[in-house]
């Protein structure tokens, strides 16, 4: 946020409110509330009387409400960076796949079209693409990226003022995704979601993006089918969601009763990159593979973005270090 600042770009002080709808989200909200204070986190719990007053037409038994929860420009923030590091002479090769990496007489080449780039040190951030690259480079990685596609809606223009701040669940402990939030934009628009469903490509944004070496990939990775096994009833719950405006309401009205399905039309999808073990376990933390002159990022989960200076700083130690 003091970046954005810095570099005028447009950042929203706005708040969170996380509600426990039922009385089995409570002991989370209280463990979520501890961390909170642990960490220096301003956030404090709040009545259902005064959650209203924050978020009128929340439903909750109690919430917490985490004041210095911001909404950021984060493609502004982006061009800023392009900016400087272009400043510093950087050459951003954008859209250039990967065709092969070696070690070569104590230097790191790596093969893209038409061209061989040299360097000293390989960081490689690749997101959907991180174990491709870091077996492009040798390596064994120890997880698999398996693609989940993130499905959205946005409350129409009529129902926008259902929901002031960010207001998000509990998070289930038990499941492997956090559920389904309202986050309000920089815009004034709102949006909903997402759900979690296998994605059929690693570039799988809709239901139609197929490619058979993607699913084939997954399909045969034994993870993917012991988490299926783990978390059944998740999985169809989520697909049924994809499918259905309905359900997808149904679930943004746990936490905001007043939304209907006449309130919700699709928005934009995203793809996230879920590192998985063999055993089926889902990597919920950030993930680093080492090797001379090299560091692979196979996972950065939420939220890689807001941390993204923090992890770059961390990740520029961990080259320096070598």
């Amino acid at each position: 946020m003091a970046y954005a600042r810095e570099h005028g770009v447009a950042v929203d002080v706005c708040g969170k409110l996380i509600v426990a709808v039922s009385p089995g989200e409570l002991p989370g909200l209280r463990q979520l509330a501890a961390r909170s204070k642990a960490n220096g986190v301003p956030a404090r719990m709040v009545g259902p009387q005064e959650a209203r007053e924050l978020e009128p037409h929340v439903a909750c038994l109690q919430a917490l409400h985490v004041e210095s929860t911001a909404s950021v420009d984060f493609p502004g923030v982006c061009e800023h960076i392009v900016k400087e590091l272009t400043a510093a002479g950087a050459d951003l090769r954008l859209g250039c796949p990967v065709l092969g990496i070696r070690r070569r007489s104590g230097r790191i080449e790596v093969a893209i079209p038409g061209s061989i780039v040299r360097a000293d040190r390989l960081v490689n951030c690749a997101g959907l693409h991180a174990d491709r690259v870091a077996l492009l480079a040798g390596l064994r990685p120890p997880v698999q990226i398996v693609p989940f596609r993130g499905e959205y809606y946005q409350l129409r223009h009529h129902a926008e003022h259902l929901v002031r701040h960010l207001v998000y669940p509990v998070p289930d402990p038990d499941l492997p995704f956090l559920g389904v939030h309202l986050t309000r934009m920089l815009d004034g628009t709102v949006h909903a979601g997402p759900n979690a469903v296998l994605a059929l490509s690693r570039e799988g944004y809709r239901w139609r993006d197929i490619c058979v070496r993607d699913l084939a990939a997954a399909a045969c990775y034994p993870g993917l089918w012991h988490l299926a096994q783990r978390y059944p009833s998740t999985a169809i719950d989520e697909v049924a969601r994809s499918l259905s405006r309905r359900r997808f309401a149904a679930s943004l009205a746990r936490l905001v009763p007043a939304i209907g399905t006449e309130d919700i039309i699709p928005a934009g999808s995203g793809v996230r990159a879920q590192a998985l073990r063999p055993d089926g376990t889902l990597v919920d933390d950030f993930l680093y593979v080492r090797a001379p002159g090299q560091v692979h990022v196979l996972n950065a989960p939420s939220p890689a973005a807001t941390a993204s200076l923090e992890i770059a700083r961390h990740i520029a130690d961990q080259v320096l270090e070598d």
